[in-house]
């Protein structure tokens, strides 16, 4: 099948699947003559699981190896179980910091007067070099 007939079967954009066979997560066969790509049965099995697995967080990383489990008949549970509590720790992580988060923003809310006049509390705040309140700062890449 083509690239438009095994995105729609699969769920993911025309765009994804390109970029899967870019960096080899899916390597369809190649028509001869034309070099169109030509995606079999097996391959959209594939880019559902790649959905499924995207779908619950797993970075394209994990999913490379996830998806190298899956197709090894010799893998381990334990070894796919491992990458799973591994998830599953980092959502914890992740989930500390967005109540850490919430608990600075009701704060920021609940200090600000929220009525019409030119002095907010909430853009003072925030335009501190660094504030005291913010137990983590961004920082942007380089990249």
């Amino acid at each position: 099948m083509n690239i438009g007939q095994a995105a729609a079967q699969s769920g993911l954009p025309v765009k994804t699947l390109r970029y899967y066979e870019e960096i080899g997560l899916v390597t369809p066969a190649r028509t001869e003559g034309n070099d169109y790509r030509d995606y079999s049965v097996m391959d959209v099995e594939h880019l559902r699981f790649l959905q499924r697995a995207r779908a619950v967080g797993f970075n394209l990383e994990v999913c490379r190896e996830l998806l190298d489990l899956y197709r090894n008949e010799n893998r381990r549970c334990s070894q796919v179980k491992r990458l799973v509590l591994e998830k599953i720790e980092q959502v914890e992580v992740q989930l500390q910091e967005l109540h850490a988060l919430k608990s600075i923003l009701t704060d920021m809310a609940n200090g600000c007067a929220g009525d019409d006049s030119a002095d907010c509390t909430i853009i003072e705040t925030l335009a501190q070099p660094k504030p005291s309140f913010m137990p983590f700062m961004l920082v942007e890449s380089s990249s």
